[in-house]
């Protein structure tokens, strides 16, 4: 008994030690800093940018005169003013409360707004006078889905905070909210005279008509709004043209809003038919920017590699400006760049697998580094590259991690990691710290872009419409097979694993084959239909089933892994935020419950006050020592 018991011991003692190394390998992956936004001045001679933990530094593009500004880290909007001599930011300037600053080039910050409630997305006027900034007045959350939702208590009511344009007057402070009280403003942009604003909205819940919003041009001094455009599918990113006589955006099939994706249209100012000018492209367009009243600068997503690209909207002849295989990102989170004026100099801040992300500063392709916030962190995990695959009728495109050592003549297990959407990618960046673990312990980590991701045309995006969980499971398993054929892969071993989309494929995919041996679901959905009437996003799903699920049942029981759930054998780990609005819980006790009567080995988690999006680094922590555990047990 003696014996026994110090074996026990040893090995609590064994399991102990690997769980602090873990930490500490976390700590060291968490370690580097990320930068929110970067952002240039229009005369190309100053940049900005916002480190989480740190706050808004400004410097000139030599790298000198350096900068910081007060902040809580979290400043995420950056605005110069059209003159260049001043920058507009949101803090909360050592208060609960964020408030609008401007800084003056070598002066103090000055506050200029004085609300009670959520502020975002600063721009100023062309003609320097004003901010305007979009607002939810007395607001008792952040905006947006991914967040904690209020709890479901009481009488229930659909309870919609308006997110609406306000105006402030730099000089005297004097702020004019100049959108209607009934319509929820998600993005707009600035006419060239500052008379007009150009504004994506829609009427009722900001969370759930994302999916419904239309372009409608907004009279500043008469706080009229007017629609000018009705989209097939969703907008995003509406931007003016420098001669005022038409309007650029994004169009396509996106399931999240800020997952931006699609081809680039072009529509006049006054309203009239859109013009697709990148027809047929390869590739997802997710930020733009007109350097000129015949040309659009864009960011790119093509097969998985960041490019940022010219459209002549006259020709529609594209010139590519730079591609490459990291992640390059400006002021609004999609690939691309912050531009000055001349439509050539700017500001990126760029990562890779194996490089931290920085600020970069110059002509488009001839950055050099201006920062080395992140100097200190370096990749203790293996190398990744793009692998490619038919399937189908298509051409499929996926990044494969490998362990952080390999040993010739050795297999190793792989775990396959869906990313959310389905409108996303898995793109060439600093890993999650959790790909990170999975890499240092010994897995290979496959990233495939299945049908439904950007980065292969609209087209491909929207190949899994009606087809939820059938062509895009086909396009991994092959993607499985390919990146099997040229590398150390034991395919006896292998694990999938992922978040939203990703938890929904996760479960879906051990309805559909025991190829696996281990499965972690986060925040999945397991029951169309029960979903369509728990979630607070449902207007999300028309576009891919169709329908609504009370019109059309079926087409949502077909892709639901509930309608399979017997034929499920595959260990489940099921993970989710308590008070998720985008897959509620009730998705994943459903799984479990369904797992656990059939007798499959499973385990549910619920993060208390999680929303979709989860934000406390404990349970981030708990979820990757989870996750690992999972697949050591299962595949090792």
């Amino acid at each position: 008994m003696r014996r026994i018991a110090f074996v026990v011991l040893l090995f609590a003692a064994a399991v102990a030690y690997a769980q602090q190394r873990d930490d500490a390998f976390l700590d060291d992956v968490e370690n580097a800093r990320t930068f929110n936004a970067v952002a240039i001045s229009p005369d190309g001679r100053h940049i900005a940018w916002s480190v989480q933990g740190i706050g808004v530094t400004t410097a000139t593009t030599a790298g000198m005169d350096i900068h910081l500004l007060p902040g809580d880290g979290d400043d995420h909007f950056l605005a110069w003013s059209p003159d260049s001599t001043s920058l507009a930011t949101v803090s909360d300037g050592g208060k609960e409360q964020r408030q609008i600053f401007v800084t003056h080039i070598g002066a103090s910050p000055i506050r200029v707004t004085n609300v009670h409630g959520y502020l975002a997305e600063p721009r100023w006027s062309p003609d320097g006078r004003s901010i305007a900034f979009l607002f939810i007045e007395n607001a008792k959350r952040a905006a947006g889905p991914l967040v904690a939702m209020s709890r479901a208590v009481g009488p229930i009511e659909e309870h919609i905070d308006e997110q609406r344009v306000a105006v402030v007057d730099v000089s005297t402070k004097k702020l004019r909210i100049v959108t209607p009280a009934d319509m929820y403003v998600y993005h707009f942009d600035w006419s060239p005279d500052s008379r007009q604003l150009v504004t994506m909205a829609a009427p009722g819940s900001g969370d759930n008509n994302y999916w419904i919003a239309k372009l409608h041009v907004v009279d500043v001094e008469a706080a009229a709004m007017h629609p000018i455009y009705t989209p097939q599918l969703q907008v995003a990113a509406p931007r003016w043209s420098p001669d005022g006589k038409s309007i650029a955006f994004i169009e396509g099939l996106m399931s999240d809003e800020g997952s931006t994706g699609g081809d680039l249209f072009v529509i006049p100012a006054a309203g009239g038919a859109a013009r697709n000018v990148t027809p047929e492209i390869k590739a997802s367009v997710t930020s733009l920017a007109w350097t000129a009243p015949d040309r659009i600068t864009f960011g790119e997503d093509v097969a998985g590699e960041s490019a940022i690209a010219r459209v002549d909207t006259a020709s529609g002849t594209i010139e590519t400006l730079w591609r490459g295989q990291e992640f390059i990102t400006g002021h609004d989170g999609g690939i691309g760049a912050s531009l000055a004026s001349d439509g050539m100099t700017s500001a990126v801040i760029r990562s890779g697998f194996r490089n931290a992300a920085e600020v970069w500063a110059g002509r488009i392709g001839e950055w050099k580094r201006i920062t080395t916030t992140n100097r200190s962190s370096t990749a203790a995990w293996g190398e990744a590259r793009s692998i490619r695959w038919k399937s189908d009728t298509f051409d499929v495109q996926g990044w494969l991690l490998a362990p952080a050592q390999v040993e010739a003549g050795r297999k190793y297990p792989m775990v396959v990691w869906i990313h959310g959407g389905p409108a996303a990618a898995s793109l060439a960046r600093w890993p999650d710290p959790r790909a990170a673990l999975l890499s240092r312990r010994g897995y290979f980590v496959f990233f495939p872009n299945p049908r439904g991701s950007y980065g292969q045309g609209e087209a491909f995006t929207r190949a899994n419409v009606k087809d939820f969980g059938y062509g895009d499971l086909r396009d991994v398993m092959t993607g499985i097979d390919a990146a099997a054929a040229s590398n150390p892969i034991d395919t006896s071993r292998l694990g999938i694993w992922g978040w939203s989309y990703g938890g929904y494929m996760t479960m879906w995919t051990v309805t559909q084959t025991t190829r696996f041996k281990a499965a972690v679901a986060g925040a999945g959905i397991a029951n169309w239909q029960s979903y369509y009437g728990e979630n607070d996003i449902d207007a999300w799903m028309i576009p891919y089933f169709g329908a609504s699920v009370y019109d059309d049942p079926a087409v949502y029981a077909r892709s639901a892994p509930i309608t399979f759930i017997t034929k499920v054998t595959t260990p489940t780990l099921v993970v989710v935020g308590e008070r998720d609005g985008e897959c509620p819980a009730p998705q994943s006790f459903e799984f479990w419950h369904a797992l656990k009567t059939a007798g499959v080995e499973t385990q549910l988690v619920v993060y208390p006050d999680e929303g979709h999006r989860i934000a406390k680094k404990e349970h981030q922590r708990d979820i990757a020592r989870r996750l690992v555990g999972w697949f050591d047990t299962h595949l090792k």
